[in-house]
């Protein structure tokens, strides 16, 4: 017989005290999950709201709960977006393409993904191509130039960096090694 350990925070616990804190005021339940979901990491308004909805409180006490969660200020989808873009981009070295995306599956509102994207401009965007190619560039060495060409310009395309400004990093950094680039065409392949 397999036996499972649960640990403290496990949704067979979570659920469990949550019934036992009052399964009869909904309002009570959902501050409650949505306390408990805010403590491990800032949620955006539409995180929560999904995660009220899977444990079945009803929609219009979940708006309640949300909406005074909001004007009290422990949910704003505007700092969590900040916040988010900045980690990610020095973080992960992600391109505002792509931290739009993450943003947008968190349900974050166009307009505060826009605002808070808009805070990296091309330059440090190209800066922070520049340092992922500087870290990646020993790995591939030995490899033929073709292949060190594509494999850097898709790390940066993967981490949503336009193919423009992948392949033009890419080249400067092989031409700085010494790669001779000559016979390719100018923007790559």
């Amino acid at each position: 017989m397999v036996r499972r350990t649960e640990w403290p925070g496990d949704s067979a616990d979570s659920s469990r005290a949550e019934k036992e804190l009052s399964p009869q005021d909904p309002a009570e339940r959902a501050r409650a999950i949505c306390l408990r979901l805010l403590t491990g990491t800032p949620r955006t308004r539409k995180q929560l709201a999904d995660a009220l909805r899977k444990r079945e409180i009803p929609d219009e006490v979940a708006d309640e709960v949300l909406s005074r969660f909001e004007d009290v200020g422990l949910i704003d989808d505007a700092a969590f977006a900040g916040a988010w873009v900045e980690s990610r981009h020095h973080g992960r070295g992600l391109a505002r393409r792509a931290l739009a995306r993450e943003l947008r599956t968190k349900g974050v509102d166009a307009e505060l993904i826009d605002e808070a994207v808009g805070q990296l401009d091309s330059e440090q965007e190209e800066e922070t191509a520049r340092e992922l190619v500087a870290r990646k560039l020993r790995a591939t060495r030995g490899l033929d130039r073709d292949r060190r060409l594509r494999r850097l310009a898709g790390m940066l395309a993967r981490k949503g960096y336009p193919e423009g400004m992948a392949l033009r990093v890419v080249r400067q950094a092989l031409e700085e090694e010494g790669e001779d680039l000559e016979d390719l065409p100018p923007e790559g392949f």
